[in-house]
């Protein structure tokens, strides 16, 4: 025990640092004077659990940079055209070592206190929630690099464990931990004021364990279905779920420079709409922009059979993305409405969710750029004002450097404000999340304690609710987004090979009729199907992660393909990304997308015995677009 206190208490100093003062003061000991017995297990499981929240260096490079970015979440061409910094990953890979350090050490502190009898009422119940909490942590870094220690971050070397093994470990430990909580327990404010999640409500942390295993069982339904569903079965069989909003895990943001602040409140990241998110949302629910929307907008709103303005000599061609070419002129006819409350209309500066950053730029509200000629001058200006549009990643060669308009941050829609001035909670699991795994189960057959097409709609709601929104006729809705889904459970046509839709030639003003052409998946049974319900259930998961949970919203992608992601431009090559070209780039291919993170330098060259253990375990090479064991290989 001893060693167990020397090695933690850096992580104990720091972690105070974010709690109060007078909480720690209450042992009414000098840090470095405690002994085993005095050491409180709480102050490590508040410690892990808030530096989790991540710093604004760590938040801007893994929460924005990779996940949100490999989720498609954002405009970015980092991960997601196979780009990858040492750097940035280093600074995470530390961090969640240091949180498993704390919720390790909490574990053993706790066990500790048992052994000696040195106990208070609540000592057992925290030792199941920080086992609990150590299991999230796991999943968080084995679902990033793959192969993680098990029995980690306490010694120097520690050994690597393949991601089965880490993940059968993970989901016994949630199974006992949460059958080892006892709800009868009472707990005082104290203590409670240490727990940034639930407050130590034993009933609430109880919930989130059998949501988190119901998580963790469904990712291993492609490679290991067995295991997944007796896991999910077992889990789902408790009434005691993550249900409704009350169920949440969530953890309070405050502004200023430490854990706490909020993951996505740096200025210098203008958090744009992502085309993935524009063709997903669009026309999703038939619910008419003329209703969502406030009567000044309503004379750019285009018809429903409106494509756009093509400039195919200024806007990247070589994609699958459907709208690859096209400038979106005005607001869709029709559009789910998250979308709005989501991201704000360039232009719309009376909105008070309106997003100036970075604040030290006009960029925001510059909404007029221009398109050049091949000489350099101005071909064309374009006012952005009251228009919908997204860019597609990749290389866009020459006709990216004669376009201004397609990354300049004023002329796309941004993500809301309410998001970036770390005055709101952080989601770790909502709801929505629970409902969508069931209506997935209920699908693959598996028992479940409700059916799919009930789970799917309720998961619905519960976005919905989470977003303040009314659901008007949304459920029953027909209409095909831009991927070629609907809402409508009962409706599962496959739309048609093309559809005709209406255009503009941009530089010429000439309008005329084009065949659209819904995009092909072949991650997803080869790209046959756009319109089932597990595309259905996965699109409306994808919605509804947003913006809180880009990991999982990557992590469905990887698993199944789902939903749609269009490929990264290449006009011109992308070094980092050789597998797409210019011949191949209408297919949808596992080694087009990230798959993972590049374990750390500092690894290799601390550890390279683990290091070479943690490759071996991975079955390729430690590269971005080495597929994890459980996701799909093909």
């Amino acid at each position: 025990m001893r060693n167990i206190l020397k090695k933690s208490w850096v992580l104990m100093a720091t972690g105070l640092l974010l709690t109060s003062c007078n909480d720690f003061e209450e042992i009414n000991v000098s840090p470095v004077a405690a002994n085993a017995d005095q050491v409180q297990v709480e102050y490590f499981i508040n410690n892990s659990i808030i530096s989790a929240q991540m710093n604004p260096d760590v938040a801007e490079r893994s929460f924005i940079l990779y996940w949100k970015v490999a989720a498609h979440y954002q405009e970015g061409g980092t991960l997601s055209a196979g780009g990858y910094n040492d750097g940035w990953t280093s600074a995470y890979y530390n961090q969640v070592a240091s949180w498993l350090n704390a919720a390790n050490t909490a574990i053993e502190i706790a066990n500790g206190h048992i052994s000696s009898g040195n106990t208070q009422p609540y000592t057992n119940n925290l030792l199941q929630v920080a086992r609990i909490w150590r299991a999230y942590l796991m999943s968080e870094m084995s679902d990033n690099f793959g192969p993680i220690p098990i029995n980690a971050f306490q010694g120097e070397n520690p050994e690597f464990s393949d991601v089965k093994s880490v993940y059968y470990f993970t989901l016994e430990e949630l199974k006992d931990a949460s059958a080892k909580l006892d709800a009868s327990v009472e707990t005082n404010d104290r203590l409670r004021k240490l727990d940034p999640a639930y407050a130590y409500n034993w009933d609430s942390w109880k919930k989130y364990s059998n949501s988190l295993r119901l998580r963790l069982a469904m990712r291993l339904s492609e490679v290991d279905p067995a295991k997944a569903q007796s896991e999910f079965e077992a889990a789902a069989a408790s009434s005691e779920l993550i249900l409704s909003m009350g169920d949440v895990f969530k953890v309070q943001e405050r502004p200023g420079w430490d854990a706490l602040s909020g993951v996505m409140s740096r200025e210098w990241n203008a958090q744009l709409l992502s085309q993935t998110l524009f063709n997903t949302y669009f026309n999703l629910g038939g619910v008419e922009s003329r209703n969502l929307l406030g009567g000044s907008f309503h004379s750019a709103i285009k018809p429903a059979d409106w494509l756009g303005q093509r400039f195919e000599n200024h806007f990247a061609t070589k994609t699958n993305n459907p709208s690859a070419g096209y400038w979106f002129n005005g607001l869709p006819h029709a559009i789910d409405p998250r979308a709005y409350e989501s991201f704000i209309i360039p232009g719309d500066f009376s909105n008070p969710n309106f997003s100036n950053y970075p604040s030290w730029t006009t960029d925001a509200r510059n909404t007029k750029r221009q398109l050049l000629d091949d000489n350099g001058n101005v071909l064309k200006e374009i006012d952005a004002t009251n228009t919908w549009n997204s860019t597609t990643n990749g290389s866009w060669g020459a006709k990216g450097a004669k376009n201004r308009l397609y990354t300049y941050s004023g002329t796309i829609p941004r993500m809301s404000h309410e998001f970036r001035t770390s005055q709101s909670q952080r989601v770790f699991f909502g709801p929505w999340e629970t409902y969508f795994l069931i209506a997935e189960a209920a699908l693959r057959g598996w028992s479940t304690p409700m059916g799919a097409k009930e789970a799917y709609e309720a998961g619905i709601a519960s976005s919905f609710e989470y977003w303040n929104l009314p659901m008007q006729s949304y459920l029953s809705s027909e209409e095909y987004n831009r991927n070629g889904t609907s809402v409508s459970w009962d409706h599962t046509a496959e739309p048609p090979a093309t559809q005709q839709m209406q255009f503009e030639n941009g530089y010429t003003g000439e309008t005329g009729q084009t065949a659209f052409k819904y995009p092909d998946n072949h991650l997803y049974k080869n790209g046959t199907v756009k319109n089932d319900h597990l595309t259905k259930i996965i699109t409306q998961k994808y919605i509804s992660q947003f913006p809180w949970l880009p990991l999982e919203a990557w992590n469905d992608h990887r698993r199944l393909g789902l939903p749609f992601f269009e490929n990264p431009a290449v006009e011109n090559p992308l070094p980092n990304l050789q597998a797409l070209n210019s011949s191949n780039y209408m297919e949808s291919r596992v080694e087009f997308f990230p798959q993972r993170l590049r374990y750390p330098s500092s690894l290799i060259n601390t550890n390279p015995a683990g290091y070479d253990q943690a490759v071996g375990f991975l079955g390729g090479p430690d590269a971005v677009s080495t597929p994890l064991w459980w996701a799909q290989k093909k």
